[in-house]
């Protein structure tokens, strides 16, 4: 079975529009976001056009800086720290990769928490790590990383609950493998992290109800790594030889072992983008 992500991602974005133009009435000007893009990496580069374009569709203004190895620290810093204090700014997006100056000079700390859409800065992390429960993570103040929530959101879509499982994760990222696997643990899965250095990877994944893997590494999923049955979510985003998008799933092998298996493309990834929206929109609704 096929776990896609456009008809969720759809429903999710329905009143977005809707709700942007209810706030801009009440603001006294549009929602507002401000990115930081790196020109460096052009996958990464390209997607935050299309996050950008899909933002001003709905009525919001945004303002995107460049950055690149030879941009100074220290402007880079200046820009959040401006961006944090202008109330006219509501949103804040800054993806990764950056360059390793800038990635390294703790930039999450200049990021106002309440600004921070895809819940990077110190303290979002911070709130979103004390959580023990579900009910804790909804009511939290500041924002969830969107692509480890756009899992939760496409598991419950497809009437999947975690409770009880066993989990691996694939990947131990601050901004994907971690975060899901601390909300995967609040909705009660039992869950083991798999990285660069397990030992034996499918040693790991052979008990596990679910795998989400985020490791960026076409092929490192193959159906006998997977018990039958199982579910696999496919957060990578990778281009095979033929270069095609692609996962780290061997997604035709699996369903054909019988597993659930959410697509590379068409999976987690509009699910993303539309809880990234929604978070813009919910930036400036909790001004109002």
């Amino acid at each position: 079975m096929i776990l896609e992500g456009k008809t969720l991602a759809a429903a999710l974005r329905t009143s977005l529009k809707e709700r942007a133009e209810k706030a801009r009435q009440k603001l006294g000007r549009a929602i507002s976001l401000f990115a930081v893009g790196s020109t460096e990496d052009y996958g990464a580069y390209v997607y935050l056009k299309k996050e950008v374009q899909a933002a001003e569709n709905l009525g919001v203004s945004t303002r995107v800086k460049e950055v690149n190895s030879s941009t100074p620290a220290k402007d880079f810093l200046d820009w959040l720290t401006q961006a944090s204090a202008d109330k006219n700014i509501d949103a804040i997006l800054i993806p990764r990769p950056l360059p390793q100056a800038l990635a390294q000079s703790g930039f999450t700390r200049y990021i106002a928490p309440e600004k921070d859409i895809d819940g990077m800065s110190n303290a979002a992390m911070g709130n979103l790590f004390l959580c023990k429960t579900w009910e804790e993570v909804q009511a939290l103040p500041t924002f969830v990383p969107c692509t480890a929530m756009a899992v939760i959101r496409l598991l419950d879509a497809h009437g999947i609950d975690p409770r009880g499982l066993e989990a691996a994760v694939i990947g131990r990222s601050p901004t994907v493998g971690r975060p899901l696997a601390h909300l995967l643990t609040c909705r009660n899965a039992t869950v083991k992290i798999c990285h660069t250095f397990t030992r034996d990877l499918a040693a790991s994944l052979q008990n596990a109800d679910l795998i989400c893997s985020a490791a960026g590494k076409p092929g490192l999923l193959p159906a006998h790594h997977v018990k039958a049955g199982a579910i696999v979510i496919d957060i990578a985003t990778n281009l095979d030889r033929e270069g095609h998008l692609c996962g780290d799933a061997a997604t035709q092998e699996l369903l054909e072992k019988g597993c659930r298996v959410s697509p590379v493309p068409g999976g987690v990834g509009p699910v993303t983008l539309a809880c990234l929206l929604e978070n813009i929109i919910l930036s400036g609704e909790r001004k109002i």
